[in-house]
């Protein structure tokens, strides 16, 4: 008998981010409070400062809401080889830091999204020419097997991809051909399920067809109205999610009833990697929406899926 999936969320849900924007998030008690009373019971670490980081004041602040961390986002641009010696130190100094508080923790590396002008102008709309060379590809691939090898072999920890737009991963092409050239034993994938179907793709294909790799689950919903809205006016990344891209759970067109069924199902056969965790993301800028609400509408949601 498996185990029920447990349901997390993440400080991205109240608009802190890694990007550099403008306006203010809300700050680590507030979200996190917010998050537990919300009915979710583990969080994801934001980027490096929003929550404490030493093992004793983290320990603290999610004992304190009786939250379990599940990881921490990791941005490195890999396809600069001169990027990977800082974007490894960042990883396992991470990793510790999750380690000494939590059991599996993940490592979510992505690329430096949104660094790119192109790929944020393009986001949701990414043509063939606008990726990667092969020789670029490789490089990227080779410095994702090197922090995961890394990350394994100085903490325990493992490390998982998170696809993203406005990043040179985006595409279902794009997420197939780095599955093809990294390590299947060192680097699973982060499945965003929002960001999966803004970057074209059908997520619950994208389960049955990398179920191997998957080894995280991001539940993110895609409104179709903004993204035929973004393709249509050229938005760029960051208007797409100021103009509610990524809307509440149900009301975009993810079939998260498929995609429970089949974690569910996979779960119940024991088959590996188990999903122990979703993680909730509701990505919206710094002061926008109201991330409480929502996060309670979200957490309702997920029940009526029997999560």
């Amino acid at each position: 008998m498996s185990n029920p999936i447990k349901v997390a969320n993440a400080p991205c849900s109240w608009g802190a981010l890694e990007f550099d924007l403008d306006g203010q998030a809300a700050g680590a008690d507030r979200v996190l409070s917010e998050m537990s009373r919300a009915g979710f019971v583990g969080t994801e670490f934001g980027d490096w400062g929003f929550l404490p980081t030493d093992k004793d004041g983290l320990k603290a602040i999610l004992d304190k809401y009786g939250l379990q961390m599940i990881g921490a986002f990791v941005p490195v641009a890999l396809w600069k080889r001169e990027a990977w010696e800082k974007g490894i130190e960042t990883a396992v100094r991470t990793a510790n830091l999750l380690a000494s508080v939590a059991e599996r923790p993940f490592i979510v590396l992505a690329d430096e999204n949104g660094s790119v002008p192109e790929r944020t102008k393009n986001a949701g709309r990414i043509r063939p020419e606008q990726g990667l060379t092969d020789e670029q590809f490789k490089t990227f691939g080779e410095g994702a097997n090197a922090l995961a090898r890394a990350v394994l072999e100085m903490t325990g920890v493992k490390t998982v991809f998170h696809h993203h737009c406005a990043g040179y991963i985006e595409t279902p092409a794009e997420v197939e051909k780095l599955l093809s050239v990294t390590c299947p034993d060192l680097l699973g994938l982060c499945l965003d399920m929002g960001h999966y179907r803004f970057g074209g793709g059908d997520p619950v294909e994208a389960l049955k067809k990398h179920a191997d790799r998957i080894w995280h689950i991001h539940y993110k919903d895609c409104s179709v109205e903004v993204a035929e809205r973004a393709r249509r006016e050229g938005l760029d990344y960051f208007q797409a999610v100021a103009a509610g891209v990524f809307c509440e759970l149900g009301k975009g067109d993810v079939d998260f009833a498929a995609i429970t069924k089949i974690l569910n199902e996979r779960n119940a056969a024991g088959r590996l990697p188990a999903i122990d965790w979703i993680v909730v993301e509701q990505d919206v800028l710094p002061g926008m929406g109201s991330p409480f609400e929502s996060a309670v509408r979200n957490r309702q949601y997920l029940k009526t899926l029997g999560l």
